[in-house]
């Protein structure tokens, strides 16, 4: 498909929506569409709106929802800051993949004609299968907005429609450019060639030595590996650099020996009493729940009608007097004699004497009170009524002294458990700890990631930190932030023992090559009197990957054992490790069973290179309209760059060896976050 391309504008305006001839915007932009567009674009509608959210989300799925959608949405007006301008709200929580680089190019458009651009909220993305873009109300930003990115729209909108974007970038950018009239000046190429080398160069990894390069090509190693000998403890920092080991003393375990040491060596967990509130979404019982009340309390009509007192013969018919009312807010309630009804809601509880209930589409109102608001008589024609009709029985729904909930079981947020726990009048239950997670970043060259000014010659800034105490937070545990450490034993060894008194498990990155300043296993080893478990892991990425035990008193000066994990200081290796071996050891001191990911089953998007080392390929797994899990990559996977975690919901299980994958190619994948439509 090359064009014709379909667009729809809407004009956001209270003003023109009651004046349609106040509208200047929407001439100015089948203009630029014909004009600058190439003749590729034909507007098939145009509407204008109000000021608000409903009637923008309404037009919008209008065009984009069907299945004759529009490959692009224009809206115009609304995107100020003016208390009327709602449009990036409408639009936002719309949009599928948001569309950041569009907004930049309008942004920068703008912002050289003049500095109040910076006033403009635009906002850009796919819904579906179509593109919308969001302009200002003014004419001349609006024409501004749109000449900046119309070139690059039709493409776009091949892509987000669907298009096979191998075939659309054969021949490189230089043709894509071509191809949508883009004419660049050989300084212009040169600088844009420039900016995008360098934007996509620069790592920030955090490791020290060797094992943590902060270069950009591939680990080169010249002799053959020796065989790690397990007797050795780490290196003895004390006895400077000239007595350190060439090669790591501890054994190359695979992932599931790996994560089998960690299961078996992370504390039991331990119990406490909670209240029954928000704060206990999350938690695992460690007991059974028992309802201490029936549900319902009462004897209750399942619809609006009339309760009645059915007699011997099961037949309800005549005109009967309404002597009462019952609503389900509590109160007195009158005793119903034979001959008597009274009107009941639903869930309301049944009168004294009353033993069924007719529904109102049984009923026909007979004759009322004078003043014409109260009904007086009913008739009612209903035989076979038996005792019981249309009446929720006491502990029908819930049984006193049944169990309502077993131990294991967690307690979500969306799944009802907590109105279960209150309907029966829980206000306590015995759930399992949630253990109180410690992080720390080491290396003398972290600084904290909001430190204003630049970067001085090797510092790096922590994206580590802060990365893993949201990836904790978002499992549903505590967390202490433990700062930056030094690569210093005596300030490393203060700060992991004042960690070690105030969390669970401690998280380290950084530190755990075999540099002469990695000093993590040195540190627990020989200075706390830890036992490191393992110390490598054959993996892609997270190699060095520590896992510790160290022992400490409790407050209650017992001995117990704490869990240490000292991640790679890169920041894919970080977090990745996190979701491979620190998840499963606090899932399982919280009592959550299963531990870790979950596994499913995917199928390639495209071929996938296979290293040596099992590797844990970071991809974006959607649902297509088959039902089908598809894995797609998120780009280059050098464990320093950051940007390989971006949009990715799932860690790919590739296995080692070499080769290659081929499109199509089942695999396992390990969800990090929910599964998103195709």
């Amino acid at each position: 498909m090359d064009g014709p391309f379909n667009a729809a504008v809407l004009i956001v305006s209270t003003t023109a929506a009651k004046d349609p001839s106040a509208d200047a915007s929407a001439t100015v932009l089948r203009e630029v569409l014909m004009q600058d567009g190439g003749g590729r674009w034909d507007v098939v509608d145009e509407r204008i709106v109000s000021d608000n959210v409903f009637d923008i989300q309404r037009n919008i799925m209008l065009w984009a929802d069907g299945p004759n959608a529009v490959n692009l949405i224009i809206t115009t007006g609304g995107t100020g800051f003016s208390v009327a301008d709602v449009t990036p709200e409408a639009v936002a929580p719309m949009i599928h993949k948001s569309a950041p680089g569009l907004i930049h190019a309008m942004l920068s458009a703008s912002l050289s004609v003049t500095p109040f651009a910076m006033m403009s909220r635009p906002t850009a993305g796919v819904r579906n299968k179509t593109l919308i873009v969001t302009l200002p109300g003014s004419p001349k930003g609006a024409k501004e907005n749109l000449q900046a990115i119309i070139k690059t729209l039709p493409h776009a909108c091949l892509q987000a429609g669907g298009a096979n974007s191998r075939a659309l970038h054969a021949g490189g950018v230089k043709k894509l450019e071509a191809d949508a009239g883009i004419d660049r000046s050989p300084a212009q190429a040169s600088t844009s060639s420039h900016q995008h080398h360098h934007g996509h160069s620069h790592g920030h990894g955090h490791g020290h030595g060797p094992g943590h390069s902060h270069g950009h090509g591939s680990l080169q190693r010249f002799t053959t590996p020796s065989s790690a000998n397990s007797s050795h403890l780490s290196n003895d920092f004390s006895q400077g650099p000239t007595r350190r080991y060439r090669e790591s003393p501890y054994p190359m375990l695979s992932v599931d020996d790996a994560l089998a040491l960690v299961l078996e060596h992370s504390p039991e967990p331990h119990t406490e009493l909670v209240k029954v509130d928000e704060n206990i979404v999350g938690m695992v019982l460690a007991d059974d729940i028992k309802a201490k009340e029936n549900v319902p309390a009462f004897r209750a009509s399942i619809v609006d009608g009339y309760a009645v007192v059915v007699p011997k013969d099961g037949s309800v018919k005549g005109a009967f007097p309404v002597t009462g009312v019952s609503h389900a807010a509590p109160g007195e309630i009158p005793p119903l004699n034979e001959g008597e009804i009274a009107r009941i809601t639903t869930g309301a509880p049944l009168p004294p004497g009353a033993n069924a209930v007719i529904m109102v589409e049984d009923t026909t109102l007979k004759t009322m009170t004078e003043d014409g608001k109260e009904e007086k008589d009913v008739e009612i024609q209903a035989d076979g009524v038996t005792d019981g009709a249309n009446v929720r029985e006491i502990g029908s729904d819930i049984a006193q002294g049944s169990v309502i909930l077993k131990k294991g079981e967690q307690i979500s947020a969306v799944g009802g458990e907590i109105g279960l726990l209150a309907a029966v009048g829980v206000a306590e239950a015995q759930v399992y700890r949630r253990p109180v997670v410690g992080v720390l970043s080491t290396g003398d060259e972290i600084v904290d990631y909001h430190r204003p000014g630049g970067l001085k010659l090797g510092e790096v800034r922590d994206t580590n930190r802060i990365t893993l105490i949201s990836a904790a937070k978002e499992w549903g545990f505590p967390v202490i932030d433990l700062g930056i450490a030094s690569d210093k034993p005596g300030s490393l060894e203060e700060t992991l023992r004042a960690g070690l008194r105030e969390a669970d498990v401690l998280i380290t990155t950084g530190g755990v090559s075999m540099g002469e300043l990695d000093l993590l296993k040195p540190t627990l080893e020989r200075s706390l009197g830890g036992t490191i478990h393992f110390g490598r892991v054959a993996m892609k990425p997270g190699k060095p990957t520590t896992f510790a035990t160290i022992p400490v008193k409790d407050n209650a000066g017992q001995r117990v054992s704490k869990a240490v994990f000292s991640l790679p200081g890169n920041p894919a290796s970080a977090l990745v490790t996190f979701h491979l071996f620190v998840l499963p050891s606090l899932h399982k001191q919280s009592g959550v069973s299963p531990v870790g990911l979950p596994r499913v089953p995917v199928t390639l998007a495209h071929e996938f290179h296979v290293d040596a080392r099992p590797e844990f390929h970071r991809v974006v797994v959607t649902i297509g309209q088959d039902g089908l899990l598809t894995a797609s990559s998120t780009g280059g996977q050098r464990s320093s760059k950051v940007g390989s975690l971006r949009s990715a919901n799932a860690l790919l299980c590739l296995p080692g060896g070499g080769g290659k994958l081929e499109k199509g190619s089942k695999v396992n994948a390990l969800l990090m976050n929910a599964v998103r439509g195709g």
